[in-house]
């Protein structure tokens, strides 16, 4: 558990952080920068499934998962290159706004792409997380675009991920391998057309830009160990670092503007992901409890092994 949490805090730590890491990428324009993320991304996973062995499994995927993972591919990038956007442009509050309002986008899919029926907690939730949007709209003059767009590509994103049958070192090598010919051909126009900063910034730069692949992965491995880890609860409430941090830089460190209006429109997102997140804690104790129940009508010795395979492993491992 303790092993789960701070795997967890390192992976939305470093997201967090990544307001202050892309300014140190300029001058080179969003497009550049996330061209390089996507292609060193690329090439560090490829090592990292090469000395997995996993290769095999993309060699062997069918069409309808290769066209799964385009699709991610193309959802992440967008999220990626609006999210670089935006923090270089001085948006790094609507951007955290952006993931405040991704676990409520993902319900709203849930409703829109699965016809899912809400309890009324999430209806509640979504109306007062519509009702902060108009606030921040009225209070921006203009529909908060950015952080919808990151909210809506993100959650589209989870949910693609949802049924890609790959773990997930596969899915983002496959993904950085389908967008890495168009990242590479955008960057030799770049140089082409001598818009390139790779070769005029000093090595620096170059290094900066290389790095990408490094900060793009760290912390997705770390996610990865600690999600088996921890229970759904406490990932879900560690999420909420990731925004958080972010809007404290952009207030704080960006010193950007907030007006009594703008503060009105994220205390009432924040209403909207604390009744959201009542909600889910009383659908974990429910369903706890339903397991309890369910125990008890087993014979002794019985109850232990009901829907588990033992594996002979400590399941807190």
């Amino acid at each position: 558990m303790k092993r789960g949490v701070l795997f967890g805090l390192a992976a939305y730590l470093i997201w967090g952080a990544f307001p202050l890491f892309f300014p140190l990428l300029q001058p080179a324009s969003a497009g550049e920068i996330l061209a390089h993320r996507v292609f060193w991304s690329f090439v560090l996973m490829a090592l990292v499934l090469a000395v997995l062995r996993q290769w095999k499994t993309l060699r062997n995927l069918s069409l309808r998962v290769w066209s799964q993972v385009g699709l991610a591919a193309v959802l992440i990038a967008i999220n990626w290159g609006v999210y670089i956007y935006a923090v270089n442009n001085g948006h790094v509050v609507e951007a955290a706004l952006g993931y405040f309002m991704n676990p409520l986008v993902s319900v709203a899919l849930g409703v829109l792409v699965l016809k899912e029926k809400l309890r009324p907690l999430q209806w509640i939730a979504i109306v007062v997380a519509i009702v902060a949007v108009v606030i921040l709209a009225l209070e921006a003059g203009r529909v908060p675009w950015l952080s919808l767009a990151l909210a809506f590509s993100f959650g589209m994103y989870g949910f693609i991920k949802k049924v890609i049958p790959l773990r997930a070192t596969q899915s983002l090598t496959a993904e950085s391998m389908v967008l890495s010919p168009l990242a590479v051909a955008f960057l030799i126009v770049l140089q082409v057309n001598g818009t390139s900063t790779l070769t005029t910034e000093g090595p620096w730069h170059v290094a900066l830009l290389v790095s990408c692949g490094v900060v793009t992965i760290v912390p997705l491995v770390a996610f990865g160990v600690a999600a088996p880890l921890l229970p759904l609860s406490t990932m879900g409430f560690l999420q909420y670092l990731t925004p958080t941090l972010q809007f404290l830089l952009g207030v704080l460190v960006f010193r950007e503007d907030m007006p009594g209006t703008r503060w009105a429109g994220f205390a009432v997102i924040w209403l909207a992901l604390v009744i959201y997140s009542v909600d889910a804690a009383r659908q974990g104790r429910g369903r706890k409890t339903a397991i309890g129940s369910a125990d008890r009508t087993v014979p002794a010795g019985e109850s232990q092994h009901r829907g588990v395979v033992d594996t002979g492993e400590d399941p807190q491992r």
